[in-house]
């Protein structure tokens, strides 16, 4: 658990001369063998990984989260507890970038959107609910730094494992819909969003995040100003009483106790959404290279990507156990996940379901037999309907973003 501003800038430990210590932790092309993070995984066994479960206050309403920060909070979800095909609200991650309003009224709540838009509005919740068709829909939502901590050399940031990620089920009213019915001027090519979160410094008027989505993504079905989350209301670190979720893309777009949305004739110019805040290189870059500002580009779909939820990693299994887990892809759908318990060397197809909406991840299951008594790692590799599949392992990048390398999971079967 750390302290200090949970946000893209944060320090990781040094060394004497002032480089990012290699004890926080990485994972890349050349540190593969060497480093901590072998696929993007923990290390199967390795008792120096982050396991200590919070229990104060800061995760309240949490069921077995691990507590990366307490200033903002941060917290991720160990895979085996993301094994429901509907992510429970007790076991979201939070990814905070200030701190959530101490004084949340949802009946008093209100909404703007303005800018270049032909009416200017502002709605409560009960007005959203009274004036727009209600929706309910399971979406993915995944930090962009999803898998930081795998990286080496290591990078700036919170560090991620694998638990930034969940698929709730979202209830509220269409972005689109709102934003016809306001009426998009010509000109307006970006949204920003804008949150009543406070910045970790205090500083008045300093806000801790503003980003937005072109307007063509906003205009989506399934992105959602959210006022409930698996039929009850938010939690107070997943934005109540209103926010936005932008399945596909990165978190960071699901700005949350969402208060206004500006429609703007330019890209949104908001904190976190210049320099090189989610943002990866236009080329691949070698691990540790300084990359100009000027060559990142921003982050807009994630990558496809997939999780063994069950068994647990580190279990002990029978001969004989079921494999399952979850799958998705951006904007995209899943086609395939295959398994592999011989490190690649042969694979299986497992069952995979289709998405129960546009948005949601996809479940997959496969009953192994294991031939003999032993240490196995089941390997997990999804490939999406573009094609597109989950590398061995991926390029470094200097924020450490979009790891979606092989998942595996190690057992010893009796």
């Amino acid at each position: 658990m750390t302290n200090g501003p949970a946000d893209e800038e944060d320090d990781l430990p040094k060394d004497s001369h002032g480089q990012v210590s290699e004890s926080a932790g990485g994972m890349s092309r050349r540190g593969f063998v060497a480093g901590a993070g072998l696929l993007g995984l923990t290390i199967p066994f390795h008792s120096g990984m982050p396991a200590a479960l919070a229990s104060d206050d800061a995760l309240a309403g949490k069921d077995g989260l691990t507590l990366l920060n307490d200033w903002p909070v941060n917290a991720e979800t160990p895979a085996h507890l993301l094994d429901d095909a509907i992510t429970p609200t007790a076991r979201h991650f939070i990814r905070n970038n200030g701190l959530p309003p101490e004084e949340v009224d949802a009946a008093a709540w209100t909404l703007t959107v303005d800018g270049l838009v032909e009416s200017p509005a502002t709605f409560s919740i009960s007005e959203l609910r009274a004036q727009f068709e209600v929706v309910t829909l399971a979406l993915v939502i995944e930090c962009g730094g999803n898998g930081r901590a795998f990286f080496d050399p290591p990078v700036r940031g919170e560090q991620w494992t694998m638990g930034a990620v969940a698929c709730s089920e979202w209830t509220g009213v269409r972005l689109a819909d709102v934003l016809q019915r306001t009426g998009v001027r010509p000109g307006a090519v970006y949204t920003a969003h804008y949150s009543a979160d406070t910045h970790p410094s205090g500083e008045e008027g300093r806000l801790p995040i503003s980003r937005g989505v072109p307007i063509a993504k906003a205009m989506t079905d399934n992105v959602l100003v959210a006022f409930a989350m698996n039929g009850g209301p938010l939690h107070r670190h997943n934005g109540a009483p209103l926010r936005l979720v932008v399945p596909g893309w990165p978190g960071s777009c699901s700005q949350k106790w969402l208060r206004r949305i500006q429609l703007r004739d330019i890209v949104h110019d908001g904190p976190k959404m210049t320099g090189k805040s989610y943002r990866v290189p236009r080329y691949s870059v070698a691990p540790g290279d300084k990359v100009p500002t000027e060559d990142f580009e921003i982050i807009e779909r994630m990558p496809v990507k997939s999780l063994v939820t069950s068994p647990e990693n580190g279990a002990g299994a029978a001969r004989e156990v079921e494999v399952r887990g979850h799958a998705w892809s951006g904007d995209r759908t899943v086609s395939a996940v295959d398994l592999s318990i011989d490190f690649g060397k042969s694979w299986m197809a497992a069952e995979l379901d289709g998405p129960v909406n546009p948005g949601a991840w996809q479940n997959w299951r496969r009953s192994i037999a294991f031939p003999e008594a032993g240490y196995y790692e089941v390997w997990a590799r999804a490939t999406d309907s573009a094609g597109e599949m989950q590398p061995f392992a991926i390029d470094w990048n200097p924020k450490g973003y979009l790891n979606n390398t092989m998942h595996r999971a190690a057992l010893r079967v009796a």
